[in-house]
């Protein structure tokens, strides 16, 4: 089962893709608004100079979390019903290393870099247009790599059950951890900023 919300709900089909329709809209309206549309500002996350990124989406990820946590606990949406791929913890780890890697060098990931399309920005259309090539190619040679891509499975994995604790203190733990990093960035922002406004400071002569 793949939509349990909409299961309880007792949606139609069509009415689950007018939803998913709206929620596309408002979803991509929230990311633009919050600055997602430019890749300057996505960049900034790794040079220590703006983590709008990252407060926007531990922001959302806890707030989902605390969500489906209660929606669980009170049987109205329960977890298992929730359709999880599968973990394949090598094959997604260095894929993971490589979507990183084309986030820092192209300054999206894919979908905000559908966001700025839509806003009109010419380098996110190349951008596109690299996940396309890249996408067909590793379709043309899967032959090739499924042996890898599907070793090291782990199954439906949660991570509080591989941790072996409560879902309850496993939604704090993230909660916590949360509010500590969104912290800490905050002082790195501070002192990149500072140590950028020294270098440009006017030298004054003597």
């Amino acid at each position: 089962m793949q939509a349990p919300l909409a299961s309880t709900l007792q949606w139609t089909h069509g009415m689950q893709m007018e939803m998913a329709v709206l929620v596309g809209i408002g979803f991509g309206f929230v990311l633009e608004r919050a600055g997602f549309g430019r890749a300057d500002n996505l960049a900034s996350i790794f040079y220590g100079r703006d983590f709008r990124v990252m407060r926007v989406m531990f922001t959302a990820i806890v707030t989902a979390m605390i969500g489906v946590y209660f929606l669980d606990l009170i049987g109205f949406m329960p977890i298992g019903d929730i359709g999880l791929l599968p973990t394949y913890w090598l094959p997604q780890l260095i894929g993971g290393l490589m979507l990183g890697a084309g986030f820092i060098i192209g300054g999206y990931c894919p979908g905000t870099s559908l966001v700025a399309v839509a806003s009109g920005k010419i380098d996110a259309i190349f951008f596109v247009g690299g996940i396309f090539i890249g996408s067909s190619a590793f379709t043309l040679a899967y032959p090739s790599l499924e042996k890898f891509h599907e070793s090291t499975s782990m199954g439906r994995v949660l991570m509080h059950e591989w941790m072996g604790i409560p879902s309850g203190v496993m939604v704090l733990l993230v909660a916590l951890f949360a509010v500590g990093s969104l912290t800490a960035v905050t002082k790195i922002e501070a002192m990149v900023r500072k140590s950028l406004e020294s270098k440009q400071l006017p030298e004054v002569s003597s």
